[in-house]
């Protein structure tokens, strides 16, 4: 395991091991085959950064169920740009439905709220929540997901679907910016 990495024009450190990743994913997928109440669940993962999580997740789930994918975008660079873009948008029926939203990370919270804002406008039967990564300290709208697999301090991260201008997403862990 590599304990730091180049990308483009920043190096980072290693923050997350693969194995700490995958133990985490596996906890999060027995606990939702625990609480899956024979519900066949659309799963909606947030492109593009969930699709090595939702991936790992999916291959771990017991019950029956759907994925679909969107995308949204607010990143430029190492910043929020504060603006949430559609790139590709909701195409199947939402109505009745439950929904568990599968994302890399919350940050500010503002993509997650413009979600379920368009999720709702759809009626689902319920939604949930599944991130990854979770800045509690940079959250400014009021998001509470129903499973985290790890609180991240307001710090740029890559790695693990994250990237730094589209590079870093395959790597196996999740590195954080050396700030010098």
């Amino acid at each position: 395991m590599t304990k730091e990495v180049s990308i483009l024009d920043k190096t980072f450190s290693l923050f997350i091991s693969s194995d700490k990743i995958q133990n985490r994913v596996n906890e999060i997928a027995s606990d939702l085959n625990k609480r899956n109440n024979g519900q066949n669940p659309l799963f909606l993962a947030i492109l593009n950064g969930s699709f090595i999580f939702a991936s790992d997740l999916l291959k771990k789930i017991s019950f029956g169920c759907e994925i679909s994918f969107i995308k949204l975008a607010s990143y430029t660079g190492t910043t929020s740009s504060g603006k949430i873009t559609t790139m590709i948008g909701l195409s199947e029926s939402l109505k009745g439905k439950d929904i568990i939203i599968l994302e890399d990370i919350i940050d500010t919270g503002r993509t997650m709220k413009t979600l379920l804002e368009m999720i709702n406008d759809h009626n689902p039967g319920s939604i949930s929540i599944v991130s990854l990564l979770l800045k509690k300290d940079a959250l400014i709208e009021d998001i509470k997901p129903d499973y985290v697999g790890f609180e991240v301090p307001d710090k740029f991260l890559v790695g693990y679907g994250l990237d730094y201008n589209s590079f870093g997403r395959n790597l196996e862990s999740i590195y954080i910016l050396n700030e010098k």
